[in-house]
């Protein structure tokens, strides 16, 4: 009895909540990409500046379903258009099916894509084996009305993958015109750099002699900090000169802080909540002779920031030299989840503001840690010292902060976890 009077009180909590979007769709068919152009924060950049922001006057709807009894094909359809009525407008629609052999590892895979737009129907499979570090893919537009470009008649490619290098290079084997490669990059990573070089011939005759035109080439170096997991801060600062003829420098901040929250609905142990915050900033230069920059400005810059306040809401912006924009999305974790989102467009030149609407319904990626989720519940210290320490429990096992900074996650819901650890 004397211990049920003397029990102590349940140690203060803060909530982790799921985010809105992670890991990034893009992020499941990164081994079709060259990683140069994924590196150095370009794919974190990329979901900061165009996920939920619509374009001004149009809409888009997005569905990604699997069914419960087979996970390992999927189908993602979307529909997207205008607003207005009018001629000029028109609705496009496109729908990708895709199987992948192992639920929890998104590199080999096959997918069909079929759209009212180019390409109408497109193949695309890659295989990769972790345990030698080498994958291959290959892209085929099976249905086209035109044939113009090389790339029209299929592109296959081969890589070789590992935690600190990454090197490949794509073909077009089916095309009579051109057998030298369409890309080719070599990526590197030391301690906390990231270096890389890319090849992309646009220019020169359609021989060898074009590996020594400079303007098929680009570099980079990055330099990042942070584990990959969105419960890890991180921050990505990189340079790039593509193509010879433009300088682009940029910067990617991702920020976990805590705050308190006042939720008569939540548990009297609930002290805080976990916030998101992301913050991309670039700026492009050409570097070439003015004369020869047809017309194109000298420079451009844009800047965004995104704050996830719980589990529900998102709101991001961003600016630039000619528009900015604002978002808010609403997101409820049913199953699926529906997604919500309107944007406003300022376009300056014209002085006019325009709005666009978004719609999505996924069950792809779900999230396992929602609300006050006694499964797993984060203890961390704040400004108002909530806690004496930082502890971490997921089921059963204590998971402490120095392992997520020794990047051992084995104790992690699967959402929470780096999206991949190969370069």
């Amino acid at each position: 009895m004397g211990n049920y009077f003397n029990k102590e009180p349940p140690p203060p909590l803060v909530l982790v909540p799921p985010l809105f979007d992670f890991p990034p769709l893009a992020a499941r068919t990164r081994m079709l990409e060259s990683s140069y152009n994924l590196l150095f924060g370009k794919l974190a950049l990329k979901c900061l500046f165009e996920d939920y922001f619509e374009e001004a006057r149009h809409f888009s709807t997005r569905i990604m379903l699997k069914p419960t009894d087979d996970p390992n094909v999927d189908l993602v359809a979307t529909v997207s258009g205008p607003l207005d009525n009018k001629p000029e407008g028109k609705v496009l629609g496109n729908a990708l099916f895709r199987w992948q052999g192992d639920v929890d590892d998104p590199h080999t895979f096959v997918d069909l894509f079929v759209s009212n737009y180019e390409p109408v129907l497109r193949l695309r499979s890659c295989s990769y084996y972790p345990t030698y570090g080498f994958g291959s893919f290959v892209i085929f537009p099976l249905q086209l009305k035109r044939r113009i470009a090389s790339e029209n008649y299929g592109v296959v490619g081969l890589r070789h993958s590992s935690e600190n290098l990454s090197l490949g290079a794509t073909f077009v084997p089916f095309s009579t015109a051109d057998k030298c490669p369409t890309n080719a990059w070599l990526v590197s990573k030391i301690g906390r750099l990231t270096v890389g070089v890319q090849y992309e011939p646009q220019c020169g005759s359609k021989d060898y002699t074009r590996f020594k035109n400079l303007r098929n080439w680009s570099c980079a170096i990055g330099y990042g900090v942070g584990t990959g997991s969105p419960l890890s801060p991180s921050f990505i600062f990189g340079l790039e000169l593509a193509k010879s003829s433009q300088f682009i420098a940029s910067f990617y901040q991702h920020v976990v802080v805590q705050r308190r929250v006042k939720n008569p609905l939540e548990e009297n142990e609930v002290v805080g909540i976990t916030n998101y915050i992301d913050f991309g900033f670039e700026l492009q230069s050409r570097v070439e002779d003015v004369e020869t920059s047809n017309g194109l400005p000298d420079s451009t810059f844009q800047v965004a920031a995104s704050w996830q306040a719980n589990k529900n809401f998102l709101l991001k912006g961003k600016a630039g030299p000619l528009s900015s924009s604002i978002v808010l999305a609403f997101k409820s974790w049913w199953k699926p989840s529906f997604t919500f989102s309107i944007s406003a467009t300022r376009d300056r030149t014209v002085g006019k503001t325009a709005l666009g609407f978004g719609i999505h319904v996924e069950n792809i990626r779900e999230a396992s840690y929602e609300r006050a989720d006694p499964n797993f519940v984060m203890l961390t210290p704040s400004k108002e010292h909530l806690a004496e320490g930082i502890h971490w429990r997921s089921g059963k096992r204590p998971m402490l902060q120095s392992d997520l900074n020794s990047e051992n996650f084995d104790g992690l819901p699967r959402e929470l976890r780096p999206y991949g650890n190969i370069l």
